[in-house]
Order: C-alpha cells, then sequence, then structure tokens
C-alpha cells in the first residue's frame, strides 16, 4: 500500500517571482516562439505598453516612442512617471500599483498590479526608468531578481517611463517578435485611442477617426455594399458595414483590450444589431440573414471588468459598472437608438443594407436542399473518415493542453503517412487530401457542398457556422517544398480565403516548413531547411559528408519526420497585410490568366536548380498573404 504522507513539509511557499515562472500560463496564457499572435512573448508587449495607454487615457503624454528587435523591446512613454520612490516596488511587489486607486486611473486596462511584474519574472534582462519633475531612477532586473538599483538623479528628460525587456530564453524557446503581429497590436491602440501618436522603429501609427479608421484599413472600399456606419458616445464605440465575403468579422475591445473570444459586449452588439433591423424593417429576418457578410468593430469602457482569463481576451463582465446597467441593456439601447437614427437619416444606406440581407437569405434557401444532404454525408462520413486522422485533444474543449491542438493538411497518401506514423496522436491530426484540390475562386459556397472533399475538410475543422466550434488550434499545411507542392497551397489558402477568410485573419493557418537536404557522415547528421543551411553544414562536418535532397515530404521516414513537427517544428504564419485585398489577391493569383499576371510570371521567372530555390521563389508568390 502507497504511504502518500502529507505533513506541514509538503508545504511550500513562493516568492511572487517564483510564482510566476512556475506558472506562466496563469499570467501570460501559453509561452511560444512567436509564431502566434497570441504567444506569450506579445502578451509581455501588451502589459508594458498597456501602462503607457492608461497614462494617455488619463490625460498624460500624447506620443509613445518603442524600439523593437527580433528579442528586445524598449518603451519610451511621456506620461506622468512611475513615483521614483516606488520604481522598484511597482516592477517587483506583487499588489503594489496605481490601479487600485481608481481616482489615478479610471477604467484601466493594465493589469492591476501584476502585468509589468510578470514582464519583469519572465524576462532575462527588465529595465525601469522613470522620469518626474527633474529627476530619475533606474532599477535592473534579471529574471525578477534585482540587479542594480541607481540613487535619484537629475534629468533633462521630460517626464515619463521607460520600460525595456528581453524575454527570458530558457522559457521562450527560439522566441523572434515578428514585426507584424506587433504592429497589429499598435494599430489597435491607435484605433481605440484617436489622438495619440505612437511610432516603432521611427514609424508612425496614428488614427483620428478611431474604429472608422480600423474598418477602413480592414475591408476593400470596393467590396463595401454601403459606406461604414460610425457611432460613438460616452464609453461605447461601434462602426459596421457589409461586404461581399462570407462569414462574420468582428473586432471587439474592452478598456482598450482586444477581446480576441469576445464575450458579453459582443453578444450583446450582435443581438442587439438583429432586433434593431428586424424592427426597422417590420420584418423577422433569419439573424444568420442579417449578420451575413458583416464586418463590425465594437469598443466599450467598464469599471472593474471582469474577464475570463488573466490575459483578458474574453469578457465575462455583467455591468457597466458597479453601479450602472447591464452590458446588455446598456448596448442594445445605444444600438437601437443611433442605428435606427442613422438608417432613417441615410435611405440609400437602409436600401443597400435591406438588399444585402435579401441576398444572404436567397443564398441560404438556395443551398438548403443540397447542405442537409452533404451535411448526412459528412455524418457518415465522420464515423468512418479515412481522410483524417484525429486527435484525442481539441481547442473546442477546455482542456489544459487545447492551445496545442493542430492538425496537418497534406496531398496523397506517402505525405500523410509519414506525418501519421511520427504525430503526436494526443495533438495531431492529419487530413490528407485526395490530389490537387479545386480552384475555388469565383464560386460560390454552393460548392463546398457539392466537393465531398472539401465538404469534408470543413467538417473536420468544425467551420461550417463560424469558429466558435473550431476544432484545432492551427490548422498546418504540408506539402512537398516543389512547384506542385506550392500549387497545392495556394488552392488550400484559395479554398479558406474565399470561405472561411476569419481563419486566416485570426491566426489559425500555417505552412509546415521541412528539411530539404540531410547532411551527414558517421558521427552526425544534420538537417538543413535551405541552400545556405546546407552550406554551413557540409563546412561543419568536411570530408565529403554524404548529402541527401528530399524531393517530398513522402521521402522523409518516420522516424525522420517525428524531429520536425515537435518542439523544434518551424512553421509560418499565414497573415493578411493591412492593404490586402482577398478578392484583388485570388482574382490575381487564382482568376483568369490575365496579361497582366503573364507579366508577372515573365518578369520573376528563373530556371530554378534545386527545391531550396523552388521554395524561395515560391515566397515570393505568397508574399502578399503570409
Amino acid at each position: 500500500m502507497i504511504n502518500h504522507q502529507y505533513t506541514e513539509a509538503n508545504i511550500r511557499s513562493l516568492d511572487w517571482r517564483e510564482h510566476i515562472r512556475l506558472r506562466p500560463g496563469m499570467y501570460i496564457g501559453k509561452l511560444g516562439d512567436g509564431s502566434a499572435q497570441d504567444d506569450g512573448i506579445y502578451v509581455l508587449f501588451k502589459e508594458v505598453i498597456d501602462n503607457s495607454i492608461d497614462e494617455y487615457v488619463m490625460g498624460y503624454g500624447k506620443r509613445i516612442d518603442i524600439q523593437l528587435t527580433a528579442s528586445q523591446v524598449t518603451v519610451r512613454d511621456f506620461g506622468r512617471g512611475i513615483p521614483l520612490g516606488k520604481v522598484v516596488d511597482c516592477v517587483s511587489k506583487i499588489n503594489t500599483g496605481g490601479k487600485y486607486d481608481t481616482q489615478s486611473f479610471q477604467k484601466s486596462v493594465g493589469l492591476n498590479g501584476v502585468g509589468t511584474k510578470a514582464v519583469n519574472a519572465l524576462s532575462a534582462h527588465f529595465k525601469a526608468q522613470s522620469f518626474r519633475e527633474g529627476k530619475t531612477k533606474v532599477a535592473i532586473f534579471s529574471q525578477g531578481k534585482l540587479l542594480e538599483e541607481s540613487p535619484i538623479q537629475d534629468t533633462k528628460e521630460k517626464d515619463g517611463t521607460l520600460i525595456s525587456f528581453e524575454p527570458d530564453p530558457t522559457l521562450f524557446n527560439n522566441f523572434r517578435f515578428l514585426p507584424h503581429f506587433v504592429e497589429e497590436q499598435l494599430w489597435n491602440y491607435a484605433f481605440l485611442n484617436a489622438g495619440l501618436k505612437i511610432y516603432l522603429n521611427g514609424q508612425e501609427y496614428f488614427s483620428k477617426n478611431g474604429l472608422l479608421d480600423l474598418l477602413n484599413r480592414k475591408t476593400d472600399e470596393e467590396s463595401l455594399c454601403y459606406p461604414i456606419i460610425h457611432m460613438k458616445d460616452t464609453d461605447i464605440e461601434i462602426a459596421l458595414t457589409h461586404n461581399n465575403q462570407y462569414g462574420e468579422e468582428y473586432y471587439s475591445f474592452v478598456n482598450g483590450q482586444f477581446t480576441t473570444q469576445g464575450g458579453t459586449h459582443l453578444a450583446a452588439f450582435k443581438e442587439a444589431f438583429a432586433k434593431t433591423i428586424r424592427d426597422f424593417y417590420k420584418k423577422d429576418f433569419d439573424a444568420t440573414d442579417i449578420r451575413a457578410s458583416v464586418v463590425g468593430a465594437i469598443s466599450v469602457r467598464v469599471q472593474e471588468p471582469v474577464f475570463e482569463s488573466q490575459t483578458k481576451t474574453k469578457l465575462g463582465s455583467q455591468q457597466i459598472g458597479p453601479e450602472g446597467p447591464s452590458i446588455r441593456t446598456f448596448i442594445n439601447d445605444f444600438v437601437k437608438r443611433e442605428l435606427d437614427n442613422y438608417l432613417h437619416k441615410n435611405p440609400e444606406t437602409a436600401e443597400a443594407l435591406l438588399s444585402r440581407i435579401l441576398q444572404s437569405e436567397r443564398e441560404r434557401k438556395d443551398i438548403a436542399g443540397i447542405k442537409k444532404l452533404a451535411n448526412e454525408r459528412a455524418k457518415k462520413a465522420s464515423l468512418h473518415n479515412k481522410k483524417l486522422r484525429d486527435c484525442r485533444i481539441h481547442y473546442n474543449t477546455t482542456h489544459k493542453d487545447r492551445d496545442n491542438s493542430m492538425v496537418f493538411i497534406t496531398e496523397g497518401n506517402s505525405a500523410s503517412g509519414s506525418i501519421t506514423k511520427s504525430r503526436d496522436v494526443q495533438t495531431q491530426a492529419v487530413f490528407s487530401l485526395r490530389g490537387k484540390p479545386l480552384n475555388c475562386f469565383g464560386y460560390t459556397k454552393k460548392l463546398v457542398y457539392e466537393n465531398e472533399e472539401l465538404n469534408l475538410l470543413q467538417h473536420a475543422l468544425n467551420i461550417e457556422d463560424g469558429l466558435e466550434g473550431l476544432r484545432y488550434r492551427k490548422v498546418i499545411i504540408a506539402t512537398d517544398a516543389d512547384v506542385d507542392g506550392m500549387h497545392i497551397r495556394l488552392l488550400i489558402l484559395t479554398y479558406f480565403l474565399q470561405f472561411f477568410p476569419e481563419l486566416v485573419r485570426n491566426g489559425h493557418v500555417y505552412l509546415l516548413e521541412t528539411p530539404l537536404f540531410r547532411v551527414r557522415n558517421k558521427q552526425k547528421t544534420l538537417y538543413c531547411y535551405n541552400e545556405t543551411e546546407k552550406q554551413q553544414a557540409i563546412q561543419q562536418l568536411g570530408k565529403q559528408p554524404e548529402i541527401t535532397r528530399f524531393k517530398g515530404l513522402g521521402e522523409i521516414s518516420a522516424d525522420e519526420f517525428k524531429n520536425f513537427i515537435g518542439t523544434q517544428m518551424r512553421i509560418e504564419p499565414v497573415t493578411l497585410r493591412k492593404e490586402t485585398s482577398i478578392h484583388q489577391l485570388l482574382s490575381f493569383y487564382m482568376g483568369k490568366n490575365t496579361q497582366e499576371r503573364q507579366n508577372f510570371i515573365i518578369d520573376n521567372l528563373k530556371i530554378e536548380r534545386d527545391f531550396a530555390e523552388a521554395n524561395a521563389a515560391s515566397a515570393k508568390v505568397l508574399e502578399s498573404i503570409s
């Protein structure tokens, strides 16, 4: 019989830094390497910026300067500056901060005494410097331990705070800050704080019109059914329109925080929008028809908000404030009043909006029959789906490892066979395509239900009705690094961008990088992902090592493949640039063979000597997408 002793000796007390470093997920979510937008290093960045934003919201400092490298961040604001006698305490003592004083910070976004401490504890190098009334003080830390504290000195610098940090590489393996993820964060800050100027490595981020500017940046004017509706009042701002893409697209914010998983405020907005439209047109439209192809943004400010996680991605609050109305009532009253007034004053917009709803209604009824049959086939196939080798842990559950859930989309039995044999069956699934998928550009969603393979793929991902039930955190396209493999990549991306663009916008789609060369001698084996790495390996091993060039994923044995889809896996996120119009992008690359595209191919064509060069060339084709 096992004797489990439980005595005073089993009780441990951790100091603040030990607790954060032992359980970082409680404070910043998953660690990650920076390849995903919700990786921990971007949460660290956000926590530092949030403090500077709170200063601006309180009326202090209209400029924030940021210096960013692949591994280090420095943020300088021009707010009031941390009180000099509390610089060390504010960044290293839990439950110490100015945001407990509601007179100093109203409706702040900062972590109320925890955020900067988490950054400090999880950084290999952390520097805090305050400038205040002609005086300055510096404190330097490593992994939360104070290394150096300067005395208070004179300075000619303007008031404010400087924070510099470098995430700890022992916690964040092979991490790097990807500029486009940081840029997206900064644009959101600019849109939510009209008038604030933010500079990243000298580039300005500035918005004059708030969420109106956000939707202008996120949409293509030519695809809009009517001009963007912009409504604003104390503690609430909303912008919305309809375009011709599939799905619903929302950007929701609370106290300046981008709530990527929505929450009570977004649910209230969607409900209020549908109700107001029904009342205005005096027709009982289906809510899915009203919201189909909608693009919307909502920002609210709440006193003492309650989030469903430490990283604040979903609002749980039911009230605007301790003595205020419910969030549902507050948003419903605002939308009913402002949107109804707007539609009465702008009959052309009202007519265009009605036309878009009726079009969605016709499309839904048009595919209703075939959708039912396709779903029945998919349901039967799911019981014996030979295309899908599923995993045990899924993203749409509450499992602690849900963020590690992923699916590899492969082409052919040989490639899927290698991955299937070497994968982690707990978190890694494989979906195998049969040959090249259909080019979906220009088709309606009816095609998805008519094409058995595409229908099975949407059911495997569980994205038919949106991303709420998405089964995998990462959807990874795994194809050969040759011309055919690159073409398959583009065809799969076309399918997602045409019918499920929110899957790409929300950072769920990735490209798998696999080695192109194996260089080895009797003592050592090195795997190389490009020509440069191959030459470096040859120099390292010397004496004419054996060189193997992999022509496809199927040539890599399962024993070898497990090294490339484990902790050292290389994946590149597929992201949409601010200037990218999905319709124009797909029209150029996947539409008819226009003279413009012929000229592009001729100008960029070169004879490829090996697959490394082919892979690099294909990246140029994908440049507008990822």
